[in-house]
């Protein structure tokens, strides 16, 4: 509310090109029906900011990529890839695997395991509620071998933990866990802190994870950089495309 609030007050003052910035798009996982007479409020949120004025709107990681079509404004769609890699390069990766918690985030695990030229795993995820998954495989080899899981968000954990049971069937060694968006909900901070197997938790400043949240072995990673350039590229009319991961 206070966004659309921003923007109305923006255009009321004849600002000549309104953008939005977002790093985390709150309403983007409620992007489809899975029940009859529901709201699909990713796409009345997209609605709501171009009619109180954006002009632009400039987000990171969207939890699926058809979000990005509800605006009828232009959308830079950035992500965290980069990032996240940097943090990871430089680092003995050696017997190392990049595993995604399911198919839907595959072709975002597969292009970071590039950055890093690593192979790649993904889970076989079926979603029975919405704080319930059953992950029943492991597509790829991971038998023995060290593993970084990657996700675009953490919420209540659950996806991770499910994901790290079927590892351990494995006999996975080192495990990492990293995503852009940490929300860490619920009992998140708890399950994952209960894990004595995950080495280090990697995540970004998308949204604030206040001092009560962080684990000794997390690591926040700050996004300032990167949305700093993209919003320098948009009001300088530069092209934003080299900045995509």
């Amino acid at each position: 509310m206070e966004l659309l609030l921003m923007l109305d007050a923006a255009r009321g003052a004849s600002a000549a090109r309104i953008t939005a910035v977002m790093p985390h798009f709150a309403y983007a996982r409620s992007d489809k029906k899975d029940a009859p007479r529901i709201s699909i409020a990713a796409r009345l949120t997209a609605d709501l900011m171009a009619t109180a004025g954006a002009n632009r709107v400039l987000t990171m990681t969207l939890h699926s990529p058809q979000v990005h079509g509800f605006f009828s404004v232009p959308v830079d769609h950035m992500n965290a890839l980069k990032v996240l890699a940097g943090h990871f390069r430089g680092r003995n990766l050696k017997n190392t695997v990049v595993v995604s918690p399911d198919l839907g985030n595959a072709k975002q695990a597969t292009h970071f395991a590039r950055m890093l030229k690593l192979p790649v795993a993904a889970g076989s995820k079926q979603r029975l509620s919405d704080d319930k998954v059953v992950i029943d495989a492991i597509v790829g080899n991971v038998e023995g071998k060290n593993a970084i899981v990657i996700d675009d968000e953490i919420s209540n954990a659950g996806t991770i933990i499910e994901v790290l049971v079927k590892l351990r069937e494995h006999h996975v060694g080192k495990i990492t866990v990293a995503c852009t968006h940490g929300l860490f909900t619920g009992k998140a901070i708890e399950r994952l802190g209960s894990q004595p197997d995950i080495e280090e938790i990697v995540t970004t400043n998308t949204v604030p994870i206040p001092k009560a949240k962080r684990l000794p072995n997390m690591h926040v990673l700050s996004v300032a950089p990167l949305l700093a350039e993209t919003i320098k590229r948009i009001h300088i009319g530069k092209s934003v495309s080299a900045l995509f991961a």
